[in-house]
């Protein structure tokens, strides 16, 4: 291809809207009087053109600018499915990520089918430690969603970068992680591609996760097959769960590559040896040869050890079951961090808290136990609203919290609910009263103090887990000083 003027070059960024009118009338006069390679400096200096658009616009490139609204200022990442770009908004100057999949897979129905996918459950995620996606089209012949820009870099440049990950920066990103994990978790997505390169670390140091793989493997296919899939990672996950005898797409299986991330940060490179060999990855053995971290850092703290041990257990059932469990140690070692003691001292292997759900309908008592269990609670369950007072006599605490539903025990709930309260024997156990959609003016006739509190229907489980957290820390407060708070 010929080398293009000044002036073709000029006339050529404003076909493509690169230019707009008042710009091109700008330099249109340095575009008469300077070569091609002046005039290119001009642009790159005033910032009218990125040196990314420039080397398209040269090559000759008519399509790829823009995706929607959204101007493409240069490449910031490529991945086997897919190439991110940093853009603006054409009105707003808004800075994101748009995120286009690579123009081979676009003829590709089951291809652009998983790309829609993601971005469709992308976007009912909100969570500050997870990667934001808004939107989702198509631009021509090319497929790209519009994401959250993280000014930063990923977790594994940061650890190249860094050598090791001191302990106190590994505990806050790996709650970070944990956090984003959970959350998902908890709306029953799992991420399923969870490696360092997809963690991000932002200027301000909050991890953040992105690209949530959602490719499901058919437990038929052969280890043949399976080599051949495009993204290597969805061996690392077989074989894990190969070697740990569960069944395919077990959600604790982020588990264990979220310790594995925790691992890499304080020990400098990754407990599973990095390799291209695909059968090597699908390997079981693999996981049997991990090196202990307490060999590989016998320096680090017991307790720091302890979690990533506990994280990384080949058997399913002894390692952490949510995210949410594995955050309970992270965050009293980021207390002892905080207060300025060792990692030595922190106590983990929190207690698992237990609730007694008081409740008639089958229907609401399983939702609700299996939406607790998730969050990492023991459940127990009756019918019978007189059972929480019987239960805590003679000193014995079956439970730390007492919820009490009036959806069907109707004002025998909310009575057992003032019982419990103000009787000498459970004034500093915390419980809840969650008042059915038609009994909501019965807010004002509940007892509540900072130990027993209302929840009003409808409500989510996130509020409804935030009051428990609340009451609770109340009741570790009363315990300590030995009265009831607010009493």
């Amino acid at each position: 291809m010929a080398e293009l003027s000044a002036e073709q070059i000029a006339q050529r960024a404003f076909d493509l809207d690169l230019l707009d009118h008042r710009a091109f009338q700008s330099v249109s006069g340095d575009a008469q009087k300077l070569d091609a390679a002046a005039f290119q400096q001009i642009l790159l200096r005033r910032e009218l053109l990125t040196a990314y658009q420039m080397e398209r616009l040269l090559r000759g490139d008519r399509s790829g600018f823009f995706f929607g609204k959204y101007k493409v200022l240069y490449q910031v990442g490529s991945g086997t499915f897919a190439r991110v770009h940093r853009a603006v908004h054409r009105e707003t100057e808004q800075v994101m990520a748009v995120k286009v999949l690579r123009n081979r897979f676009s003829g590709d129905a089951a291809k652009r089918e998983q790309f829609y996918k993601e971005a469709e459950v992308g976007q009912t995620l909100r969570h500050p430690n997870i990667v934001s996606i808004y939107e989702v089209g198509s631009e021509k012949a090319s497929h790209y969603m519009v994401m959250e820009f993280v000014e930063g870099q990923t977790l594994r440049e940061f650890i190249k970068n860094r050598k090791h990950v001191s302990p106190a920066d590994a505990v806050r990103l790996m709650a970070d992680i944990a956090r984003g994990l959970d959350y998902a978790f908890r709306r029953g997505i799992s991420h399923r591609d969870l490696k360092a390169s997809n963690v991000l670390v932002s200027s301000a140091g909050q991890a953040k996760l992105v690209d949530f793989g959602l490719a499901g493997i058919d437990p038929g296919v052969s280890d043949d097959a399976l080599v051949g899939q495009e993204n290597p990672r969805t061996l690392d996950y077989v074989a894990l769960e190969r070697a740990s005898k569960v069944h395919k797409d077990d959600n604790r299986s982020d588990i264990f590559f979220a310790g594995s991330i925790f691992y890499h940060m304080l020990a400098g490179k990754p407990p599973l040896e990095e390799t291209k060999d695909r059968m090597q990855r699908l390997n079981p053995a693999r996981f049997f040869d991990i090196t202990p971290l307490k060999r590989e850092c016998p320096d680090l703290p017991r307790p720091l050890v302890a979690v990533i041990d506990r994280a990384m257990e080949l058997d399913a059932r002894v390692r952490y079951q949510t995210p949410g469990e594995m955050l309970i140690d992270l965050n009293v070692m980021q207390q002892r961090i905080n207060e300025g003691e060792s990692l030595d001292s922190a106590q983990l292997g929190v207690k698992q808290r237990a609730l007694m759900i008081v409740e008639s309908s089958q229907r609401i008592q399983d939702v609700l136990r299996t939406q607790l269990k998730q969050s990492g609670y023991r459940v127990l369950v009756t019918a019978d609203p007189q059972r929480p007072l019987s239960g805590f006599a003679g000193g014995m605490a079956p439970a730390d919290c007492v919820l009490f539903s009036t959806s069907n025990l109707g004002e025998a709930a909310l009575d057992a609910f003032n019982r419990f309260g103000q009787h000498a024997t459970t004034a500093r156990v915390p419980a809840l009263l969650l008042l059915g959609s038609k009994h909501g003016e019965w807010a004002a006739r509940a007892k509540v103090s900072p130990l027993h509190a209302v929840v009003n229907s409808p409500f989510t489980v996130q509020q409804l887990r935030d009051l428990l957290e609340h009451v609770l820390h109340n009741g570790d407060q009363a315990a300590a000083s030995g009265s009831a708070i607010g009493k």
